[in-house]
């Protein structure tokens, strides 16, 4: 596996198997991997191919985090991150630097963004006012800088997945972007680098979101009933965990993401819960 911490060594590697035809499979992250990132890698050996490449970028990304949130504590542990990318096969592993991500021009401060101004004002959007500028702004760059033929992103994030998806297409990025179903712990909680912030009380009583998800899929789908009906259940199914503070749930169009007044089998919950610091988000299909 080779390790590459320059953005003009990722340019150069990019730009050869470009040249050569080789299918460029990418996965990105923000490290502290686990076994969901593991899974994105094996779907990502897939669609590149036997002759294809992996990347998975580890990159914690300055500008996705707003003020008083948890960008010094990210937890990063490069050296055990690489271990698990070469036992899952990953060829090439891109780490940069924030300088080199974010450089300064003759002392002039980096200050170019990128912005989706739809989805993004939206759920995750509403909480955190600059998030996903930080993220469409990196991810364009990743995708600038390693050329790939699919990106694989992970459900648990599914209004990221689609704000990524639109700026491709809005900004004629050739590559696919390609969904992976969200990856659980045996008790249902979705796999989160931050998961390991919670005390072993909290970590019990986070399953609180996927049982959410599975309330919301069951009244859903036994009998549709007004999204706000819905909310407060679930409202009241957070609010029974001593540890627990809803930030918002959301029934919501899966295509525009948009809040329905009904929730119905095929809309969509998405909900994040603070358990103290450590801000949890999970969704699911009704």
């Amino acid at each position: 596996m080779k390790v590459v911490r320059s953005v003009a060594g990722m340019t150069r590697q990019a730009l050869v198997w470009r040249r050569a035809g080789a299918t460029v499979a990418l996965v990105p992250t923000m490290g502290a991997l686990h076994p969901g990132h593991i899974s994105l890698v094996s779907q990502a050996r897939r669609l590149a191919g036997p002759d294809g490449a992996v990347v998975l970028s580890i990159y914690v990304n300055p500008t996705q985090f707003g003020e008083n949130e948890d960008f010094a504590a990210y937890p990063r542990d490069l050296k055990a991150d690489r271990g698990l990318c070469r036992l899952a096969g990953v060829d090439l592993l891109f780490a940069p630097s924030d300088r080199d991500m974010y450089p300064r021009s003759n002392e002039i401060p980096y200050s170019s963004f990128v912005a989706e101004e739809n989805l993004s004002q939206l759920m995750e959007g509403a909480s955190r006012p600059t998030h996903f500028r930080g993220v469409t702004t990196v991810v364009a760059k990743l995708f600038n800088l390693t050329l790939p033929d699919f990106a694989i992103l992970g459900a648990k994030d599914f209004q990221q997945a689609a704000i990524i998806r639109k700026m491709a297409r809005d900004l004629n990025f050739p590559v696919k972007i390609v969904v992976a179903d969200t990856f659980r712990e045996p008790d249902g909680l979705a796999m989160s680098s931050r998961n390991r912030y919670l005390t072993p009380e909290q970590r019990t009583q986070a399953t609180v979101l996927h049982r959410s998800i599975l309330l919301a899929r069951s009244q859903a789908r036994s009998n549709p009933l007004p999204a706000a009906d819905l909310k407060a259940r679930i409202a009241d199914l957070v609010a029974a965990e001593p540890l627990a503070r809803l930030d918002y749930a959301e029934i919501f169009d899966p295509h525009t993401l948009r809040p329905v007044p009904m929730a119905k089998r095929g809309s969509r919950l998405a909900l994040a819960v603070f358990f103290g610091k450590t801000r949890l988000i999970d969704n699911g299909v009704l």
